[in-house]
């Protein structure tokens, strides 16, 4: 199965900010500004990142429609109507260059066979051939493919490709979801209050402690986090790619769906957060694959017992996790979305931290609560994602073919809510909503979200390190059930 228009072959290894040196016109000088630092970034070679979207929809797409209905809201952000052009008046400089948008040529509407007898596996390879496709840059880089096939859980399918110099994730949904019918309404974010009856030398000592706490905090996650990017190097695992180059590897992205009550079940029960349970299932869903793993090359490739412990001991593996760092997080009505300075703060305004997943077999799985729930209130306590956004933006600036890349890690992991109720996207009303990642430097990528009563856990692998992406999710599902059945049988809750 081909993609339509497919020429085939991977990007280039040496895009780094290879675009096309056309002379900028000099008429709607308005428009020319240049690249963010951060959005350069994304254009560097182990970098050049493109963000996939999945929508599935409850009902069969009229495409002519859908077009309309994209030019009358998605294009009116400007930078889905410009290119990306090197300016060199500015010495090479790349600028946001109005354009007229041919609609046609970023809507791709392929035929498909109805009555196939896989429709969930052609999405899938769909999908993992756009991997294989580059964008020309000619065109404002973003396009859609409207699939009209039936699959388990959708009448029909959008993808939703965008490069991510265009915009992070959360800019692309938040767009996205201001093209709905109505706003949707999202988990409330909880803050501490403010204890009113103690004194003042206690609240000034907290704070006082507070304050040193995050100034250390941060001095040892920044010395990790530098560590971790040129000499402090994770343990080679089946998860872990030998080396940056899989940045230039087609992916696959599958998806495995939760119920979000099991997983509010489990947050309830041990006092802790819907991240904090995603963090300890994450982690036990890893060390049970990787045991199986192990237990595997042992064996000469026959399956061991799961119960068994083929672990080697000190497995490093660490996660990139990115953290929204936009000062007003939500999502606004369209008009305000495509204002020059709006609320909404378009762009990359990402960080990161480094997360360690420590892998072991526990014997009682609410141990893994606890330890996502100690590692990640200590990463609350520091600046590590504001330092890493502005470190990133000095490299890329000044020295970007040396310093600006991300960390030597073995994932990526992002985690965001997602709306509460049913919602219509672009006149259609929405089954699932897939964000996910292709160009990234590691093998493994999971983006996790939740949809109304569902939560999906979507993960984006390089087929020639991962080849069983199914059985990753099993087990993290069999995790879940795990650390649910410990709380319900146990009556397992975790003091504060």
């Amino acid at each position: 199965m081909e993609v339509e228009h497919m020429k085939g072959g991977l990007r280039s290894r040496n895009h780094n900010l290879g675009l096309k040196r056309i002379k900028v016109r000099e008429e709607n000088d308005e428009e020319e500004e240049p690249l963010s630092p951060m959005a350069r970034m994304f254009h560097q070679p182990e970098s050049n990142i493109y963000i996939v979207v999945i929508v599935g929809y409850k009902r069969l797409i009229d495409p002519d429609v859908y077009k309309i209905t994209l030019t009358e809201t998605f294009l009116k952000h400007s930078r889905f109507s410009c290119l990306q052009v090197a300016d060199e008046k500015s010495g090479g400089e790349v600028k946001w260059v109005k354009t007229n948008v041919d609609i046609n040529k970023h809507v791709k509407v392929p035929m498909v066979d109805p009555y196939m007898a896989s429709p969930d596996k052609f999405v899938e390879d769909y999908v993992a051939n756009l991997s294989k496709t580059p964008m020309s840059m000619s065109l404002p880089m973003w396009d859609f493919h409207i699939l009209n096939l039936k699959t388990s859980d959708a009448e029909s399918t959008v993808v939703v490709r965008v490069h991510h110099s265009l915009a992070d994730g959360t800019s692309l949904m938040a767009l996205l979801l201001s093209c709905s019918d109505a706003l949707p309404s999202f988990p409330a974010m909880k803050k501490k209050p403010i204890s009113r009856g103690a004194g003042w030398f206690p609240i000034w000592f907290w704070k006082s402690w507070s304050v040193l706490l995050l100034m250390w905090n941060t001095l040892v996650d920044i010395w990790m986090c530098v560590a971790t990017t040129y000499f402090l190097k994770d343990t080679q695992t089946p998860l872990k790619a030998p080396s940056s180059d899989v940045a230039f590897t087609p992916r696959r992205i599958v998806r495995r769906t939760f119920s979000l009550d099991d997983v509010k079940l489990v947050k309830n029960a041990t006092h802790t957060t819907v991240n904090d349970v995603v963090l300890a299932m994450t982690q036990a869903g890893l060390s049970r694959y990787l045991n199986r793993k192990y237990g595997q090359a042992k064996s000469d490739g026959e399956a061991r017992e799961s119960c068994e412990n083929n672990l080697p001991n000190n497995i490093r593996l660490t996660a990139t996790l990115f953290i929204n760092l936009r000062t007003s997080p939500g999502i606004y009505a369209l008009e305000e979305m495509v204002k020059k300075n709006s609320k909404a703060e378009w762009g990359n305004k990402i960080g990161y931290v480094l997360y360690p997943f420590k892998i072991e077999l526990k014997d009682n799985p609410l141990d893994y609560i606890r330890d996502a729930k100690a590692k990640i209130d200590r990463k609350k306590a520091t600046l590590e994602a504001k330092f890493r956004m502005f470190m990133a933006k000095v490299f890329v600036r000044f020295y970007p073919t040396k310093l600006a890349k991300f960390p030597s890690t073995t994932m990526w992991f992002s985690n965001v809510a997602g709306p509460q109720e049913p919602i219509s996207i672009l006149g259609n009303q929405v089954a699932f909503i897939a964000p996910s990642l292709y160009g990234q430097p590691v093998a493994l990528t999971i983006h996790v979200v939740s949809y109304v009563n569902k939560m999906s856990m979507v993960l984006s692998v390089d087929e020639n390190i991962i080849a069983d992406s199914y059985q990753l999710c099993d087990d993290l599902e069999e995790a879940l059930k795990l650390i649910k059945n410990c709380v319900i049988g146990e009556g397992g809750v975790i003091d504060n």
